[in-house]
């Protein structure tokens, strides 16, 4: 600062980032005579650089204090870097399946589906906001937000699409799956690149230079990515957002009610301060396996509330009334006391010869679901579950659970994802039958050429599948 002061009048820089102490675990400042201090070398051998460098990122401001320790940075390298390189690793596998060369082809943005415009759109929004967030110093923010791209590419985009990869021969709706996914992925890598260098760099190499000898010899000597207006779809991201929200809500209701996935439900109902179309409904109901999907302005046929006083708030001021308001909000019919409250701003009753008036801070309000049905809500969405099953959506969930099985099995007997198989179904006259109805169904899944009912083949294993105990046999055509 001096030097530069006495020779050009100006600082040696327009910004400083001052860091932080690093801490331990528990908050103490690091240092060799408490023991406590972590070696920075062991550290980088033990984690990696991008790992370490990804938790100071995401974790805080780099000029506040940071807390340093292992399962924290093991989780921020799962929750990022693994689930990149998990979505990397799954574009490698088919793409060499499919000898799919990205320079052959470009994005045409006419032919894609829906789900790549949505992908794409939150990718174009992502470069502006983390341009935008590294601009201002805002490290963390930029981090969180590639996070949750990322996420969203993994466990939205990808789990929905896999069949798209898995699909015979290269047709165009294979083609848009192929490029959308490796343009999201050398894009997030160009933006995070910043920060987990050495990453992204492998990726690099793998994705564009290796197919591309005139693209930049590394990732770090590109051009930082830039916005694509025409791509951004803001309603559709948002309708996105909120079908994610819709379907969260529905694996709490199936959780709640120790239901798996793959059994069908009949019924969903929503209510909420929005609606969806067709298109963003048939997701939801796909994603939850559920055959209906019906938005509603009234659940109160499946719900209703109950009501309890808050005591810190009511306590002082009816103290002694509080038996009798406990033992009045009991008695309340809960559908229609939730529309006095949402309508006049508090419940209204008398105890004894007190007026009592209690707003919504002072009210502990639960949902209930009558039988056979579940729900979760929150300020803006109600979601409900029909749980009674018919004959015909228990028989379908057999047929889920087998498929599971046999894929499970040809996981484990290391075959390749086009392998043909044949399947022996024995010990269980039910499931046989089930089967043998379903033949067709099952064998589309499991690339089943030949169905066996007994037990003739070695590679075999017992199952116990929804209570119902059964053999199952695969081996390679």
């Amino acid at each position: 600062m001096a030097e530069s002061t006495l020779l050009f009048n100006k600082a040696p820089y327009e910004n400083v980032i001052v860091l932080g102490h690093v801490q331990d675990e528990n908050g103490q400042k690091m240092s060799k005579s408490k023991g406590n201090a972590v070696d920075p070398f062991e550290a980088l051998k033990t984690y990696g650089a991008d790992a370490i460098r990804w938790y100071f990122y995401i974790n805080s401001a780099p000029w506040l204090p940071n807390r340093f320790h292992g399962k924290a940075v093991t989780e921020g390298q799962r929750k990022f870097m693994g689930t990149l390189w998990n979505t990397y690793a799954f574009f490698v596998l088919y793409a060499n399946i499919d000898g799919f060369d990205a320079t052959k082809y470009t994005l045409e943005k006419d032919k894609l589906t829906v789900m790549d415009k949505w992908l794409l759109s939150k990718m174009n929004t992502l470069i502006t906001a983390v341009d935008g967030h590294l601009d201002n110093y805002r490290i963390p923010e930029a981090a969180r937000a590639l996070q949750e791209f990322v996420d969203d590419m993994s466990n939205w985009y990808v789990r929905r699409g896999r069949e798209r990869f898995w699909a015979k021969g290269m047709e165009q709706d294979k083609i848009n799956a192929y490029m959308t996914l490796y343009t999201a992925l050398v894009t997030v890598c160009k933006l995070a690149a910043p920060l987990i260098p050495f990453m992204t760099e492998e990726i690099y190499l793998n994705l564009v230079k290796s197919v591309d000898q005139n693209a930049p010899e590394s990732i770090h000597l590109c051009d930082y990515p830039t916005a694509d207006a025409s791509y951004v779809d803001k309603e559709l991201e948002e309708n996105m957002d909120e079908l994610l929200k819709v379907v969260v809500m529905g694996r709490a209701c199936r959780n709640a009610a120790n239901i798996k996935n793959r059994q069908p439900i009949g019924k969903m109902f929503v209510k909420a301060d929005f609606t969806l179309s067709e298109f963003f409904t048939d997701i939801i109901a796909d994603e939850l396996n559920v055959k209906e999907v019906i938005f509603t302005d009234d659940v109160r046929e499946f719900t209703t509330y109950t009501f309890k006083p808050q005591l810190k708030t009511v306590g002082p001021k009816y103290g002694k009334q509080l038996g009798g308001i406990q033992k009045t909000l009991a008695e309340l019919d809960g559908n229609t006391a939730m529309d006095e409250l949402k309508e006049k701003g508090a419940l209204v009753f008398t105890v004894g010869e007190v007026e009592v008036s209690l707003a919504e801070e002072d009210l502990l309000i639960a949902m209930s679901q009558k039988e056979g049905y579940v729900s979760e809500a929150d300020n803006k969405v109600t979601v409900v579950l029909d749980t009674n099953l018919t004959d015909e959506l228990v028989e379908e969930g057999f047929v889920f659970e087998m498929i599971s099985k046999i894929q499970t099995m040809r996981k484990d007997s290391d075959f390749e994802v086009t392998d043909h198989i044949r399947v022996a179904v024995s010990g269980n006259d039910k499931l046989a039958g089930i089967v043998r109805k379903n033949q067709g169904m099952i064998a589309e899944k499991v690339l089943a050429d030949e169905f066996l009912f007994e037990d003739t083949l070695e590679n075999k294993k017992e199952w116990n599948v929804n209570g119902e105990n059964v053999t199952i046999g695969v081996n390679r055509i």
